[in-house]
């Protein structure tokens, strides 16, 4: 009987959707690199996108292609581009839907058996080899949702801080926890990786031009996931530090990871809490100061700096201080709160 059962395609705890994703994952990588993707090994100044120098340079052309877009867009109509845009968002929504899985089914054996803590902070726990490969595949796809903001700018939308900050962000926060190999990793990818099946579903309906009554839960979810990220990322660092350098005060042993992942994940994921909370109150809750929802929104909605049109405006106008504009409409609430 026991053997009958497994073979059939029912749910385990060793396999969480009844049958094996992983063997047909690695065939599906094999086709496309010639090996498969229990071989792939991570290395870094070797492996593609795997040094400091590379990653900073493809952010400084991303920074530079958004603003040299939004300057030969400006006297141009905009794009209406609505066929590739549906494009875009369905297939970041199926491959992060794809990676989510295939996390689930490595993690889900792993936290019934050893438990939570083993997976946050062993090296055997949370930074396996197939771990490894979903933590780089996800790395890459930092660099795919950067295409967010191309839409953008060829659509004449408004360019804020908030977006533009973030996705570039992203990409050099997953780069260094690639290399700092932080065994906590997979849980602010989980988490991201669900909101990204939300977010990018959303918006490909509703580039369909069906209704989604749901928008205002898509900035929650992102909220909600920073708090917990940092939860664990908090517990995993002080852990780290109390166990490494401070015995004396109460930790609950070694937690993997280098010491420069640890300050830039809490910096990069505390900053992102703190502007989503701010992006939500200024763009849903009507209640509260004027004045406090005011200083909210200049804070999360606010323009990329336009150094070349306030210099242009100044001249025109004898000073230096006169009103930008972006070639958009600045509307606060048609601002996008994109999470990568």
């Amino acid at each position: 009987m026991s053997g009958l059962l497994e073979q059939l395609p029912l749910p385990t705890i060793d396999r969480p959707f009844g049958v094996h994703l992983w063997p047909i994952f690695s065939r599906a990588w094999e086709a496309v690199v010639g090996y498969p993707a229990e071989e792939f090994k991570f290395v870094p100044f070797e492996t593609p996108m795997s040094t400091l120098k590379s990653t900073s340079v493809f952010i400084v052309i991303y920074y530079m292609i958004i603003f040299g877009g939004r300057e030969l867009m400006r006297n141009r109509e905009p794009f209406k581009l609505k066929a590739l845009f549906l494009v875009h968002n369905f297939y970041l929504t199926a491959i992060s839907g794809i990676l989510l899985v295939l996390f689930i089914e490595q993690l889900v054996p792993e936290l019934y058996h050893n438990g939570v803590f083993h997976a946050i902070c062993h090296r055997d726990g949370g930074w396996t080899q197939p771990m490894v490969v979903l933590y780089y595949l996800n790395y890459l796809t930092k660099y795919l949702e950067l295409l967010d903001t191309v839409f953008l700018f060829l659509k004449k939308k408004p360019l804020t801080f908030l977006h533009c900050y973030h996705h570039g962000a992203t990409a050099l926060l997953c780069y260094t926890q690639l290399i700092g190999s932080t065994s906590v990793s997979w849980v602010p990818i989980t988490l991201n990786l669900t909101v990204h099946v939300v977010m990018y579903w959303y918006y490909f309906q509703s580039a369909r031009g069906i209704r989604i009554w749901w928008k205002e839960w898509v900035t929650r979810l992102q909220i909600i996931q920073f708090i917990i990220d940092l939860g664990f990322v908090y517990f995993a660092s002080y852990t780290y530090f109390t166990s490494t350098y401070f015995q004396w005060l109460p930790n609950a042993g070694n937690c993997a990871g280098e010491e420069f992942a640890a300050f830039s994940g809490i910096a990069i994921l505390s900053s992102y809490l703190v502007l989503f909370i701010s992006f939500y109150f200024a763009t849903y809750k009507k209640g509260g100061r004027s004045t406090t929802r005011k200083s909210l929104r200049r804070m999360s909605q606010a323009p990329l700096p336009d150094p070349l049109h306030i210099q242009a405006a100044g001249s025109a106008n004898g000073h230096g201080n006169g009103a930008t504009s972006t070639g958009s409409k600045t509307n606060g609430s048609t601002a996008r709160s994109r999470k990568a």
